[in-house]
C-alpha cells in the first residue's frame, strides 16, 4: 500500500505535550502497512501493550480484510504470547461473526475452547470446519482424527436445557365428560378431566469419565428430567443414576451402563427401578453423525402394583452441519411398557428436530417435539 491511500485507510497518533499552550499538537500518518510493521516489531520486542494497541487500533479499520488480519495477529498474540486464551477466543468469535467460512480461525478458536475446557464447543467447530468443505485432504483427515479424539477424551461435562412446555393434559386423565360401566354412564367432575397447562421443562446430565485403558473408559452419569408447573400436584421429575464401560474403536463409540432410577409425581414419589442402556455412534460422512440407542429397564410402582413393568425403548438421532453457519438434526423414538396388568401397557411413539446458526449476527437453536 502506497503513501497516497485514502485518508479511511489511515491511521493517526497525536501525541500531547504536558503544556499544550506552549507547544503545538504534533500529528503523524501512518498507513495501515506502516502500523502492521510498528504492531508485528512490537510483538516481536516482547512490547505486548504497544502491539495490542496497535492492532487494536487496526481492527477498526473499515477494510474487511485489515480488520481481519489485524484481528487474527491479535488473537494469536494473546493466546501463544500473553496465555490468554479467553480474550483470543473473543477476537477469533468476532472474525467468524464477519467471515464464517474461514476455516483457519475455526481451527484456532477450536483450540482456545479446548484449552479452555469448553470440549463441547470445540467438536461443534470441528463439526463446522468439515461442513465448509475447504480444508486439503491431510488437514481435513488430522481434523477428524483431534474431533473424534476430544469427543472420547472429555473428562467431565455436563449439559442443561431449559423449555417452555404446554401440554393438553397435565394430570394425565381422560378426554371423555363420562365413564361407562355396567351400570350405566357415570359423569365426570372437572378434576376427573384432561387438564392443559403452561410449564417449565428441564433436562441436566453431568458426567465423568476415568480411563480403563489405551480405547476403554468408565463413564459415571447422573441425569434428571422434569415437567414443573403452577399447580404443583402435577410436577413430573425423575433421576437416574448410570455408570459403564465406554469403548472407542476409531470414530466408533459404544457405551454400555446400567444403574437405578427414582421417579415422583406430584412431589410423591412415583417408582423406582433399575435398567441398562447401549448406545453406538458412528459418523457417515465429514458432516453427518448417527447414534443408536437401546434401553431396558424394570420399574416398581409405588402406589399400584398393577402398574409394575418392563420398558424397551430404542432411539435413532442423526446430526448434520449443513454449512459452516448452520446445523440440525433429527431424532425418532420408540417404547414399549409391559405391565403387570395389560391394562396399564402400552406404545409410545415420538419425534423431535432441532435447528442451529452459529455464523454473522445472533446464534440461536429452534427444537420441536411430537410425542404420541
Amino acid at each position: 500500500m502506497n503513501a497516497s491511500a485514502k485518508a479511511s485507510d489511515l491511521h493517526r497518533r497525536e501525541v500531547i505535550p504536558e503544556s499544550s499552550t506552549s507547544t503545538p499538537i504534533t500529528s503523524v500518518q501512518v498507513t495501515p502497512t506502516q502500523l502492521f510493521g510498528v504492531a508485528d516489531n512490537a510483538r516481536d520486542a516482547g512490547d505486548f501493550a504497544t502491539a495490542e494497541i496497535a492492532y487494536r487500533a487496526l481492527a477498526t479499520n473499515p477494510d474487511i480484510e485489515l480488520r481481519t488480519e489485524a484481528r487474527f495477529r491479535l488473537a494469536m498474540m494473546l493466546a501463544d504470547r500473553m496465555a490468554r486464551p479467553r480474550d483470543a477466543a473473543v477476537e477469533l468469535r468476532r472474525i467468524l461473526d464477519e467471515k464464517p467460512n474461514a476455516p483457519r480461525v475455526r481451527l484456532e478458536l477450536a483450540r482456545m475452547n479446548t484449552v479452555l475446557g469448553r470440549f463441547g464447543a470445540a467438536e461443534r467447530e470441528f463439526r463446522a470446519v468439515q461442513a465448509g468443505g475447504q480444508l486439503p485432504p491431510d488437514v481435513e483427515r488430522a481434523v477428524r482424527f483431534y474431533a473424534s479424539a476430544l469427543a472420547a477424551a472429555k473428562p467431565l461435562g455436563g449439559s442443561l436445557e431449559v423449555a417452555i412446555a404446554p401440554d393438553s393434559n397435565v394430570n394425565r386423565a381422560t378426554r371423555s365428560d363420562t365413564l361407562g360401566t355396567v351400570l350405566g354412564d357415570f359423569t365426570l367432575s372437572d378434576d376427573a378431566r384432561a387438564k392443559s397447562g403452561l410449564g417449565v421443562a428441564t433436562r441436566v446430565q453431568a458426567y465423568a469419565r476415568l480411563p480403563l485403558g489405551v480405547k476403554a473408559r468408565l463413564l459415571a452419569r447422573v441425569s434428571g428430567s422434569g415437567d414443573f408447573y403452577r399447580a404443583h400436584e402435577f410436577d413430573d421429575y425423575a433421576l437416574a443414576f448410570q455408570v459403564g464401560p465406554e469403548l472407542v474403536s476409531g470414530a466408533d463409540r459404544l457405551t454400555l451402563s446400567a444403574g437405578p432410577s427414582w421417579r415422583w409425581y406430584g412431589q410423591e414419589p412415583l417408582s423406582r427401578g433399575w435398567g441398562g442402556s447401549a448406545v453406538f455412534q458412528h459418523p457417515l460422512g465429514k458432516r453427518t453423525q448417527i447414534r443408536n440407542e437401546g434401553a431396558f429397564s424394570r420399574l416398581k410402582n409405588l402406589r399400584n402394583n398393577l402398574q409394575d413393568s418392563t420398558v424397551y425403548a430404542g432411539t435413532v438421532a442423526v446430526d448434520r452441519a449443513f454449512s459452516a453457519s448452520f446445523g440440525g438434526g433429527l431424532q425418532i423414538r420408540v417404547s414399549r411398557t409391559a405391565a403387570r396388568d395389560p391394562g396399564w401397557s402400552d406404545w409410545t411413539r415420538g419425534t423431535s428436530g432441532f435447528f442451529s446458526r452459529n455464523g454473522a449476527g445472533p446464534r440461536w437453536c429452534s427444537t420441536a417435539a411430537i410425542r404420541a
